[in-house]
């Protein structure tokens, strides 16, 4: 006698019986196996999640290295103008036409980008004007796209908008 005959006598069951329990039986540990293996996997993910998380931070630390970069160029970028301009005051106090007390500047600014003492080497501006002009740029945003739009500042004309046309570039 085998074992499952011994096990039916026992039991007082049938072998058939015995069979259908037995493979009920390995059914039910089939799926505690797999059950396992899927709570396995699932924190196999959240273990990926929590490095992606960690790695996404170092993003962050580089995104602000790059913005720390950026500040210093500004702040280089400041220097080298207040430096310039420095410059600018030592060649201004040199009279270049001794005979004429008014200001010469031939040349063009990029008016996006000019400093308050840049903007006073145009003739007919003075520390106010360029004052306002300053203030109007930072009231557009940093920056003024039409000439036309300087006809909104105190104290410009059309007579001063088109001295300001040859001296000024809006980049």
């Amino acid at each position: 006698m085998n074992f499952i005959e011994k096990l039916a006598i026992r039991l007082s069951l049938a072998k058939a019986e015995i069979y259908m329990v037995l493979i009920l039986l390995g059914f039910l540990m089939l799926g505690v196996i797999i059950k396992q293996i899927h709570s396995v996997e699932n924190a196999d993910l959240l273990i990926k999640k929590a490095e992606a998380a960690r790695y996404s931070e170092a993003e962050v630390d580089s995104l602000i290295s790059i913005a720390a970069k950026e500040e210093e160029k500004v702040n280089d970028d400041v220097l080298r103008e207040a430096a310039a301009e420095e410059k600018d005051k030592v060649v201004e106090k040199k009279p270049k036409h001794p005979a004429s007390g008014k200001k010469v500047f031939t040349g063009t600014l990029s008016f996006n980008k000019a400093s308050s003492l840049q903007l006073q080497k145009i003739q007919g501006i003075g520390p106010v004007m360029a004052g306002r002009l300053i203030t109007f740029r930072t009231e557009k945003g940093g920056k003024v796209k039409q000439f036309e739009d300087f006809l909104e500042v105190k104290g410009i004309s059309s007579k001063k908008l088109e001295v300001l046309k040859q001296h000024f570039t809006l980049e």
